[in-house]
């Protein structure tokens, strides 16, 4: 850790995120993967959800409903993303250890590179519709744009959650 003082707040947070009581949705690689799934198709679900509602002509309540109660789940899942990482992504730098801040600069550098990646293929396949239509596709800018933007936002925590290590076994008894 720094030597700058907690503030309230990093406490609150540095103790949410070591909240231990949902330990059993992320306890294994396999269910943190399962996690980080459920969480990327609900982005996904949300995000199109989003673009059908600004694409639609007329007055799509039903997606905006739909969107609405996905949230839930998908707030679940990013809260167990966190716990999984103990809040790497979430705390500030100032309530990390050494270990935890060389694991966040290496999340955030595979992420950057994932996201770099996404993007070129994304100007890409723009780029190639374009050509083909004869002329940009304005329409759908605006929602890839906004899809984009989320999933930069949303990678650094996928990264995190695909690659959070399993933690040691508890000692259940005194030493033998």
């Amino acid at each position: 850790m720094t030597t700058t003082p907690l503030t309230r707040y990093d406490r609150g947070m540095l103790r949410l995120m070591n909240d231990r009581r949902g330990r059993p949705l992320y306890a294994t690689a396999a269910r943190r993967r399962l996690v980080v799934a459920a969480h990327l198709l609900l982005t996904a679900a949300i995000g199109g959800l989003m673009a059908h509602a600004h694409l639609a002509e007329g007055e799509p309540v039903w997606a905006l409903v739909v969107t609405v109660v996905l949230l839930l789940p998908w707030a679940v899942a990013t809260g167990a993303i966190n716990a999984a990482t103990r809040g790497l992504l979430e705390l500030r730098e100032r309530a990390l250890d050494e270990r935890q801040s060389a694991e966040r600069a290496r999340v955030q550098a595979r992420a950057h590179r994932a996201m770099t990646l996404l993007l070129a293929a994304g100007a890409v396949v723009l780029l190639a519709v374009g050509a083909a239509g004869g002329d940009a596709p304005t329409a759908y800018a605006a929602p890839v744009l906004i899809a984009v933007l989320a999933v930069h936002w949303l990678m650094p925590l996928w990264v995190a959650g695909l690659t959070a290590q399993d933690e040691p076994a508890e000692d259940d008894g005194p030493a033998a």
